[in-house]
C-alpha cells in the first residue's frame, strides 16, 4: 500500500542463488534511466568538445572574440549538465532545480541552443558545423525528453524507486550479515558441544 503520496511499486523478493546467497534483480526502469543519463552525459561531453573547438578557432582567428567568449560560457554550462547527470550529491544539494527533470531538461536545451548559435558556415569548417548540429540536436532531444518526463512526474517515480532499491540492497546486505553471523554462532556451538 502506498504511503505519503509514494507511488505503489511492487518489489520483487530477493532470490536465493545456488550458493545460498541472496541477490535481487535490478529494476528495469532504473536501468533505462541510467542508460538515458549516460547518453545525455556523453552528448553533453560532445557539446563541450565542439564548443572548445569553436572557441579555439574563434580566438585563433581573432575575428570573432565574442563567439569565443560565448563558447566558453557554453563549455562551463555544459559541464554542469554532465555533473547533473552524475547526480553528485554536492551539485544537487546546492542547485536543487537540477534534482527535477524539468529543470535539467531546460538546462540541456539551453546548452543545445548555445552550441547551435553562431555557426560558421564557411567551406573550411563544414566538419565543425556538422559536429555542432549533431551535438546540439541530440542534446536538444534529450532535454525535451527530460522536460516532458518531468512534467509527467517520471523523475519523482525514479527517485522513489531508487530509494526503494537502496533500501532493498541494504536489507540484502543485512540478511547476508545475519546469515554469516548465524553460521559463526553455529560453529561456536558445535565446538562447545565437542568439548
Amino acid at each position: 500500500m502506498a504511503r505519503d503520496g509514494d507511488p505503489e511499486v511492487e518489489l520483487e523478493p530477493p532470490r536465493a542463488s545456488s550458493s545460498g546467497r541472496v541477490r535481487s534483480r535490478p529494476d528495469p526502469f532504473l536501468v533505462v534511466c541510467r542508460c538515458f543519463s549516460l547518453i545525455t552525459a556523453l552528448t553533453a561531453i560532445l557539446c563541450i568538445a565542439v564548443n572548445v573547438l569553436s572557441a579555439v578557432r574563434s580566438f585563433k582567428n581573432g575575428s570573432d572574440v565574442f563567439d569565443g567568449i560565448f563558447r566558453c560560457y557554453a563549455v562551463v554550462i555544459a559541464f554542469f549538465v554532465v555533473l547533473a547527470e552524475t547526480e553528485w550529491s554536492f551539485i544537487v544539494k546546492f542547485w536543487k532545480v537540477l534534482e527535477y527533470w524539468a529543470g535539467r531538461g531546460m538546462l540541456q536545451i539551453f546548452v543545445a541552443v548555445m552550441t547551435r548559435a553562431f555557426p560558421d558556415y564557411s567551406e573550411s569548417q563544414k566538419d565543425l558545423v556538422l559536429l555542432q548540429n549533431i551535438a546540439s540536436y541530440t542534446l536538444l532531444s534529450c532535454g525535451l525528453v527530460y522536460v516532458i518526463s518531468g512534467l509527467l512526474c517520471i523523475g519523482y517515480l525514479k527517485r522513489s524507486r531508487h530509494q526503494k532499491e537502496i533500501t532493498r540492497e541494504q536489507a540484502v546486505q543485512d540478511l547476508e550479515e545475519l546469515e554469516r553471523r548465524r553460521e559463526e554462532l553455529e560453529q561456536l556451538l558445535l565446538e562447545e558441544r565437542r568439548v
